[in-house]
């Protein structure tokens, strides 16, 4: 993944600078003495001196991942978010005199400020299928605020040093499938009046609320979206998502009639039992 983001920065500065016939070097190495030392050419380097996750972009949930075809349609398909990293970068420039050093770092911040997004057509390997934008920031005020120490610890000679932080994705996870669970009841009944001993009485009376959902398809099987569902002679109403599901509750155990109303045409209805062995109240128009 690094070396991929490496790549993708590259390419970015081949085409933004520009670098053209291999005139200046683009590097990726610990500027250290002896590196600097074999140079033959002005060089451009993003020395990766740290990776931390940012726990601003931090969102440890599951998220439903979109399927494909009738077949997926009773089939939930979840995945945990993925890391969001920050990867700090030391930007340096290195010539043989101190005036194209300069003008050389300059240029590098120009086309770096320009892109707080790293464009799509620049992204490589790995990079291209990122969940999220390639998001970087420049000459963060915060970073690199102690040059001296860095430069002692690479035990060479103090120069300008930038930073250049890159926020990427990162995804350990596995999908998950399984069933789609579109009915359920949730029952409660009266505790006893007493904090230090929760407990249900006995003979209180149960509260049952049903939750129900289904599918809303035309004649040839498709998902049909924004069609209104109602449950007839009820205030629950709802209205299907772009892949023809409705959710109505909470309702009482007993008969209803479920109708749906098409662009054209007359309302469709279904007499359904809540709740139902076989939970079955997808709808056809």
């Amino acid at each position: 993944m690094f070396a991929d983001l490496d790549e993708t920065i590259k390419q970015l500065l081949v085409a933004e600078v520009p670098v053209k016939n291999g005139e200046v070097d683009i590097k990726f190495d610990q500027p250290k003495r002896e590196w600097s030392a074999r140079l033959t050419k002005p060089t451009i380097n993003f020395f990766l001196y740290d990776v931390r996750e940012n726990v601003v972009l931090r969102r440890h949930q599951w998220e439903q991942v979109a399927g494909n075809g009738n077949s997926a349609a009773n089939v939930a398909r979840l995945k945990r978010t993925p890391f969001r990293l920050d990867c700090y970068y030391m930007l340096t420039t290195w010539a043989a005199e101190a005036e194209d050093e300069h003008r050389l770092m300059g240029r590098t911040l120009m086309a770096l400020f320009r892109h707080p997004v790293i464009p799509a057509e620049r992204l490589v390997g790995n990079m291209i299928n990122q969940p999220y934008e390639l998001q970087a920031r420049v000459a963060s005020h915060d970073k690199l605020t102690n040059p001296a120490e860095v430069w002692g610890a690479l035990d060479n000679e103090m120069r300008p040093s930038v930073s250049y932080i890159v926020t990427v994705a990162l995804d350990p996870w596995r999908e998950v499938t399984g069933p789609i669970v579109r009915t359920f009841t949730m029952r409660a009944r009266q505790a006893a009046n007493d904090p230090r001993r929760r407990r249900l009485i006995p003979e209180a009376v149960d509260v049952e609320m049903n939750f129900i959902g289904g599918t809303v398809r035309d004649g040839g099987r498709a998902p049909q979206a924004g069609i209104e569902v109602a449950i007839k002679g009820t205030g629950y109403f709802s209205t299907t998502d772009e892949d023809g599901r409705f959710w109505l509750g909470g309702m009482l155990p007993g008969e209803y009639t479920l109708v749906a109303w098409p662009a054209e045409g007359k309302p469709r209805e279904k007499k359904i039992i809540v709740p139902a062995a076989e939970g079955d109240y997808d709808l056809e128009l």
